[in-house]
Parts: structure tokens; sequence; C-alpha cells
């Protein structure tokens, strides 16, 4: 009562209509000493009120608290929580005055313990808070399973559990909890199926995504809910179909159910719902066709349904859609025709329908589609011209029409398309070059443009101006004539080019070097003569590192494949700055030397100057190119001898200058250990290989011609018998290379930059390069790939028993009870695999009692280093740290350690390299910044596929559009 007393004086005086000055005017000359003491008593009120609200903490909350406290092993409050009775001060909880029949009494509310940094478990202490309302322990390392009395805590409404390590059964838990309104247990390791969560009937929000959830979609979610309006189950192992919606029919507003393996048709009940407004179930195995029933969706405002099995036409419903923003069904196998129904819907913004069968003319009517921003038709079968009414979509940014069968001209309304940022029309016929160019260069803010395989033979124009926006330009495999045009000195943005595959013919431009963005250069497979430009050496972007990405984050906007040869898939790459910095001049009919100026090019990864006329020797400055992964100086006229100081090119992943006319010692050490002899042959005087070693006194020039005689180590019979194997050996080579070539169009030129998209493959399929050989004296008959990693508990260090010449060996209990030695093979292909080849065949046939006996060997994939590498690059390409930092001191640790315990500080921002960061796109980087972590995952089970980890990042940034 005194407190309240206080706060009425303070709140008449300071906060009230009669505040200091207006009890000054009511009451006139009031003594100054009055005020003065009034001042105090207020001071002293406050003072007191606090203490006694800090004071009334309930003894039972008090004593739940620190039970709870007392079972964690880490986090900011098992230490800050050490007063007696004052709880309600504590850091994260939160107190209110309860009025019971007799007193008013403080009792804790809410428990707001976000990012602490807790660890242990949760005590079943918390079960006795029963005023709680607000539990939130997300976002720490808190481990075990739910206590079952948090289902004693009858007024909690918000319960968020997300981020965490919990597992085991939640249904105990949860199934008193009447009067929750939002549940949030995402991204834990729950193993329990989805049918543990039924009983919560007041349930609105219901979130457990991005967990290892398994078993099939139970119908109880909703049938126990009488108003759930979010229902997210994403990203998890969920098989089986999608049934037992019905009860969700009236209230739900939002369904998300992507990546997991949900398999069937999509159940008649889901149509039912009136108030869906969200639908996505990307990346499963849905099948079957969409039932005419949409149209009963009329709230819809998004559609995900890419990365499925659907068939069959897209239902012409979409009148009744008007509602609709979104629209992403790529890659899928929907055919028939595009729906006319979609010109209908004027509030549509994407419309994503790439990577099906869908086919006839592209006459929808644009008119009526004023907010399309992006659209993606690509990997389709459309033919016919390019309609006109779609240069009436003036908001549009991103248009590709990929890989269909489109004919016609570029119309001469697309100069309307101001917005526009990216434009593909790559594999189709389009004709007349200079007539597309001219149209195109009047968009002025595009930054992307594909015209590959297109304008068959035509001239390529000389007379362009504009594109003073263009960043990336790609009209490679054209069979295009003329020379490099000079009007690209103009595109001052200019960071990717590729003119490849064509028959321009001429010398590479001396402006080339004043392109000062430039980073990627692709004039390979054309007719170019003359000398490499020494101002080529003279590219900013490959002079200073990091260069090639600076200010530069405009995305291409749509998938970009790069295909250097027929049988390789292409590289996808979505914005111009993920683009290696490279220059490839291959085959084409350039002569001269490389420059030693070469080396002053310290960005540049991809150096590929093979097949040409190249003469002189090789610089030794290439050695400066400390970045360089890939160097191609083979099939030219080299002559000397291969640069020792090469070993230091510690990035180097593929070399070869083979048929040259270089002699003297192949540099040993540094990534030369791994070459194969095929990078060195055709050069008669290269020495320093197995089967080719150096002479004693060391090979210093070209080897001797064999001399003739009696005493020749070679007779004539020799010769003889030599000439007649090496005309075997061609005829049988040249009879591969002509059967090879009646199987495939080999005079057809790849897709340099070509927008296809292959349909991932699933895990099965994936497990199809696993393979275990048995012997036959084995007593392991029936050991299946999976026993054999179970029985050494996924190779677990604790049953590291040795270490081999090649890796280190595991026991393994076998499922029959045998024991057994396990060697798992560590370190590159190569010389290594062929070394354990012969041990395995010298093992296999020697019998000793002290040597065990082998009983076989597996292959499983490349171990696929498996989902765990691919998250290491993750983490590289997200943070431009190495994965072993070089340091010293007893505080340095791998990226992986770093990242975890970044992340354990709720420091994801501090991960992300500046260079890429970017506010607006943050959710995006921590989105792919999970991704990563769940590939790094400790328990390798736990661990995605490749499948998932691939749809995964197909989705990113998708939901941030849908809401």
């Amino acid at each position: 009562m005194i407190g309240q007393y206080c706060s009425l004086i303070c709140k008449l005086f300071f906060c009230g209509s009669f505040g200091v000055f207006g009890a000054m005017v009511v009451l006139g000359l009031v003594a100054m000493t009055f005020l003065k003491w009034v001042f105090l008593a207020c001071f002293l009120c406050s003072c007191l009120g606090l203490k006694t609200q800090a004071s009334s903490c309930n003894p039972n909350d008090l004593l739940a608290l620190k039970d709870f406290a007392g079972n964690l092993t880490n986090g900011s409050i098992v230490t800050s929580w050490t007063s007696a009775s004052i709880c309600c001060s504590w850091d994260g909880v939160v107190c209110e005055n309860v009025k019971n029949s007799s007193s008013v009494t403080s009792r804790v509310t809410k428990l707001l313990l976000s990012r602490k940094g807790l660890k242990g478990i949760i005590s079943h202490s918390l079960g006795r808070l029963d005023h709680l309302k607000f539990l939130d322990l997300s976002s720490n390392h808190l481990n075990g399973e739910l206590p079952a009395e948090l289902s004693n805590l009858k007024q909690l409404e918000v319960l968020d559990l997300s981020y965490n390590m919990l597992s085991g059964p939640v249904s105990k838990a949860l199934s008193g909890l009447e009067s929750i309104q939002t549940l949030n247990i995402s991204s834990n390791i729950f193993n329990e199926s989805l049918r543990e969560l039924g009983g919560l009937p007041n349930i609105v929000v219901f979130n457990i995504s991005n967990n290892s959830f398994t078993g099939g979609f139970d119908s109880r979610i909703c049938n126990s809910s009488n108003g759930i309006q979010i229902l997210d189950v994403s990203v998890n192992h969920l098989m089986g179909g999608l049934e037992g919606l019905d009860n969700c029919s009236i209230s739900l507003q939002q369904l998300h159910v992507d990546c997991n393996s949900l398999s069937g048709p999509l159940p008649d009940s889901l149509y039912s719902m009136s108030a869906l407004e969200q639908l996505s179930v990307s990346g499963n195995n849905f099948s079957g066709q969409f039932s005419m029933d949409l149209s009963k969706l009329s709230s819809l405002k998004t559609l995900v349904i890419f990365g499925n099995h659907f068939s069959g036409d897209l239902p012409n419903v979409f009148g009744n859609l008007t509602k609709l923003e979104l629209l992403v069904a790529h890659t899928n196998s929907f055919s028939g025709i595009l729906p006319s129904t979609l010109a209908l819907c004027t509030k549509l913004q994407v419309l994503d329908l790439r990577n099906n069968s869908i086919t006839g003319h592209i006459d929808l009517n644009f008119t009526g589609l004023p907010n399309l921003c992006q659209l993606d038709l690509a990997s389709n079968r459309f033919y016919g011209p390019l309609p006109n009414s779609l240069s009436n979509c003036r908001e549009l940014k991103i248009l590709s029409l990929a890989k269909n069968e489109l004919t016609g001209q570029i119309p001469d309304d697309f100069s309307k398309l101001t917005s526009l940022l990216s434009l593909s029309l790559s594999n189709n016929s389009f004709v007349n070059l200079t007539g597309a160019l001219s149209v195109l260069q009047q968009c002025q803010n595009l930054t992307t443009l594909v015209l590959t395989r297109n304008f068959h033979g035509e001239e390529i124009p000389q007379n362009v101006s504009g594109f003073k926006s263009l960043i990336f330009f790609a009209i490679g495999n054209c069979a295009l004539k003329g020379q490099i045009p000079g009007w690209l000195l103009s595109c001052r943005q200019l960071r990717v080019l590729d003119l490849s595959w064509n028959h321009l013919d001429g010398s590479i431009p001396s402006w080339i070097g004043q392109m000062e963005s430039l980073f990627y250069l692709d004039f390979s497979n054309n007719s170019l003569t003359g000398e490499i430009p020494k101002s080529l050496t003279e590219l900013k972007s490959l002079i200073f590192l990091n260069g090639s990405s600076s200010n530069l984050t405009a995305s291409a906007g749509i998938p970009l494949y790069v295909k250097r040869n027929q049988s390789a898939n292409g590289l996808q790459y979505n914005q111009a700055s993920s683009f290696p910095p490279a220059i490839y001049l291959s085959n084409n009919r350039i002569s001269g030397i490389i420059s030693p100026e070469i080396g002053r090019l310290k960005a540049l990864h991809v150096l590929d100057l093979s097949r040409n006329n190249i003469t002189g020797t090789i610089p030794s400055s290439i050695s400066e190119l400390s970045n360089l992964e890939l160097l191609d100086l083979s099939y030219n006229n080299l002559s000397g001898s291969i640069p020792l100081s090469f070993s230091k090119l510690t990035f180097l992943s593929k070399f070869s200058v083979a048929y040259n006319h270089l002699y003297g010692a192949i540099p040993t050490g540094g990534q030369f250990s791994i070459f194969p002899s095929s990078s060195f042959e055709g050069n008669l005087g290269l020495c320093g290989q197995v089967d080719s070693p150096c002479d004693i006194g060391g090979h210093t020039g070209p080897r001797p011609a064999i001399s003739s005689g009696s005493n020749s180590k070679f007779g004539r019979n020799s010769i003889f018998g030599i000439t007649i194997s090496i005309g075997v050996g061609v005829a049988v080579l040249l009879a591969i290379a002509l059967l090879k070539m009646s199987r495939q169009n080999v005079g057809d030129p790849v897709d340099n930059f070509d927008e296809e998209l292959s349909r991932p493959r699933r895990l099965s399929e994936a497990l199809g390069s696993s393979k275990l050989v048995l012997f036959q004296n084995s007593d392991c008959k029936d050991l299946t790939v999976t026993e054999l990693l179970k029985s050494t508990n996924n190779f677990n260090q604790a049953n590291i028993i040795g270490c081999g010449g090649f890796g280190l060996v595991y026991k393994a209990n076998l499922p029959n009870g045998t024991k057994a030695a396990i060697k798992r093979l560590s370190g590159d292909c190569g010389q290594m695999e062929r070394e354990f080849q012969a041990e395995v065949e010298a093992l296999s046939r020697a019998q000793h009692k002290n040597l065990v006996a082998l009983q076989g060997y597996c292959r499983y994939g490349n171990d696929r280093g498996d989902v765990y590498s691919f998250g290491v690059v993750l983490l590289e390409l997200l943070t431009g740290k190495r994965p072993v930092e070089v340091c010293k001191g007893k505080n340095c640790r791998d990226l992986v350690s770093w990242v975890f315990q970044m992340k354990s500080e709720k420091r994801e921002e501090e991960i992300i390299d500046s260079a890429i960061w970017d506010k607006d796109h943050e959710k995006q980087l921590l989105e792919v910044l999970g991704i990563a972590c769940k590939c790094l995952d400790r328990d390798p089970r736990q661990r995605p596929s490749i499948e998932q980890v691939v749809s995964w990042l197909n989705g990113v940034g998708y939901k941030e559009a849908q809401q």
C-alpha cells in the first residue's frame, strides 16, 4: 500500500495534469521547503516500492528457478542468479502482481533466456512456475529430453525452444498445454515421429521446422486444434502422404512442408482451405496432377511447388486466384499449354515455370500483369515468336526464356522494358543480331545479357552504343563472323565477357587492357590470330586481389551454367562475382610468346592458352600467380624447361604442358606430386617421373638420339617390333575414336553459358557409386555398406587401433559377431590408389599366422569426404577464411570450431565476410550459414543428403519473398 500512495503522489506532482508548475499556480505562494520534502518523499517511496516489488518473489518460484539454474553447466545466469530472494530482478525473469483472494503477490510470468549460452538440461522444476505465460529458451545449447512437468504450465501461451539440441519424445510434455498460442521448437534434434505431437487444442502457430523428425504427417495436428493458422513442418525427414488436413480447412492461413520426403498426390482436403494464403510443398516427391479445385483457394498469395514430380496441365483456373503474387513451380513435369487465366492475376509478381515440358506459343496477354517483376519460362518447349504484350510489364526486372524453340526477332517494343536487369534468351533460334542489340541497348539498366546459341552464322555488329550498365555479356556458340567489336570498350562496367565458340578472326585488340572491371574473359574456340597483347596483363581486376568483387552487388537473377565440354555437367553461377577470375584463349591461332608481365595478374585463377601456336619459353613469373588453380599450356610450340618455381603454386589443381617441345626435369614438391603423366606427355625431353627418370647427372637439355649399330640397346628387330606395336596401338585408338564419333556428334560445340537445370539425384542414386566387394573366403557374405559403417560407429575416433600407410585403422564388430580391422583410406587418388591396389593384391594372396586375413574392400562414394566437406566449403565462401588459419599459440582453432563458437555467442554477423555482407541480404546469408552448419553436424547420421542441401540452397530467399 505504501508503494501505491507514493506512486500517486509522484504522479500528481510530476506526471499528471497537476505537475510542479501547475501545483504552484493552484496553491499560490507555497514554501520551497515543502517541495523539497515532496521530492524526498517521492524518492524514498520509489526506492521502497522497488525494494518491495523485488523482494516479493514467491518462494515457490524462487526455488524452481534456483533448481533450473542448478541443472545448467554453463551460461550467464548460472553465476548471476545468486541473490537469495529477489528473483524478480534476475536477468530474464519478469514478474507480475497476481491478486489472490486475500492479498496481492508477485509471480514469475515470463522467462526470457534466449541467446544466453545455456548448456545442460531443462529441469523439471520449471513445471512449478504455474503462472508462467512466456517461456523462451531459444538459441542455446540445451540437450536431453523435455520434462513431462512442462504439462503443468496451464497458462503458458508462448513456448520457444528453437535452436537447441533437445531430443526425445515431446508428447508427454505438451499434452497439457491447453492455453498455448504459439509453439516454436524448430532446429532441434528431435528423432521422434510427428505422431507424438498431438493434443494441442488451442494451438495457433505450430512450427517444428529444421529438425530431424521422421515418420508420417499426422492428421491429429489439425484435428486437435480449433483454430490453427500457421503449420510449418518443413526441412525434416517426413515420409508418406499429406492426409488429414480436413479440420484445418477453415482457419489455416500458411502451410509449409518443404524439403521432406513426402509423396503421392495432394489430398482433396487441401483445396477446401478457403483461408489459405501461403502454400509451399517444394523439395518433396509429390506427383500427380493439380485438381481443378485449385480455384477454391481464392485467398492464395503464394504457391511454391518446385522440385517435385507434378505432371499434366496446369489447371486453367487462375481467374479465381486474383490475390496470387508468387507462383514458383519449376523443376516438375508439367505439360500442356500456358494457362491463359494467369493474365487475370493482376497482383502477380513472380512467375517461375522453368524446367518443365510446357509447350505452345507464349500467348499470355501480359497487359494485365503490371506488377510482374520476374518471369522465368526457361527449359520448356515453347515455340514461335516473342509476345509484344510483354513490353507492357514495365516493372519486369528478370526475364529468362532460355532453352526453348523460340524464333523470330526481338520485338522493337522491348526497348520499353526500362526496369529490365537480367535477360537470357540463350538456346533458341532468334535472328537479326544487329536489330536485337539495337533494341536492347535502350534498356539502360540491363546488367546481364545472355544470347548464347542464337543468330547462327551472322556478322557481329561493330556500331553499337549503350549498354552502360552491362556487367555480364555472353554470346558464345553462335558461329558469329567478324572481329571482336570495339564498342565493348564503352561497357565500362563489364566484368564477364564470353565470345567463345564463334568464327571470329583478327587479333585480340590492344584496348582490352583498358576494361578496368573485366576479370572473366573467354575468347576460346575462335580463329583469332596475332600475338597475346601485352595490354592483357594490365587488366586491373586481375592485378589487384578482390578486385573482381569490389563494388559488385548486382545479381544475375537467373541461374547461369558454364559447360566447358560435352561430358561435364554445367557449373552454376548465380551472379557475376561468383565467376573465377579467368582468361580462356584456347583453340585459336594465336602466335608469339607469353609475356613475362603475365606475373602481374595476381588475382588470376584460370589461365588456358592451350591449342595455339605460342612459341618461346614458359616465363617463370607465372609462379607469382599465387591464386592460380588451372594452368593449361598444352598443344603449343613452347620450348625450354618447366620453371622449378612452379612448385610454389599451392592452389594449382590442374596443370598441363603436354605436346610442346619442353625438356629438363619436371618440378617436384607442392602440387606436382598429384599431376598425372598425361600432363607432361608429348615432350620427349622431359624427365623426372616414374616412367622417365632423369639421368644421375641431371638432364638439362634435349635427350640424345638413340645410337645405331650392333652394340645399341635396341637392335633393328626391336625397332621393328616397336614400330609394329605403335602401328597397332594407333589403329586401336583410331577405331575407338571412330566408334565414339559414331555414337555422338562431336562436331557440335558445347554450350558454354547454358541455362540447363538438372534434377538433383535422389539419395538412392547417389549411393549407386558405393561398392562392397567380399572375397570368396569371407565370413561375412551378407555384409552391407550401412552395417560396415555401423560396425565402426561411423569411424568413431574411439575405435582407432593403428595407423597404416594409407590411413587410419579402426576396430569393428561386424553383425555376425566377427571382429575385424578396417583401414579407411585417406589422401588423394592417383598414385595412392595404384599403390593401395597393389597392397590389396599382395595381402589377398598372403597367408601367415600373424597376418589378418583380408575379407574384402569397399568403395563408398568418394570417401562420398562426405557432405561435411561441402559444409566446410560453404563456410570458406561465407567467411573468406581458410579451413585452418595459419596462427600460433593455444587460442588457435579451426574454421568449423570458430564458427560454432561465434554462433553460440550470437555473433553470426561477424562470421560473414565483410566483402559479401549486405544488410538487405542478411536473411539469405544466415540461411546459407545454417545450411552449412547442418552439413557439419557432429553426428554423421544427422547430416543431410547432398540432395537436401541442393534443395535448401535452391530455396534460399523464397520464404522471404512469400512474406
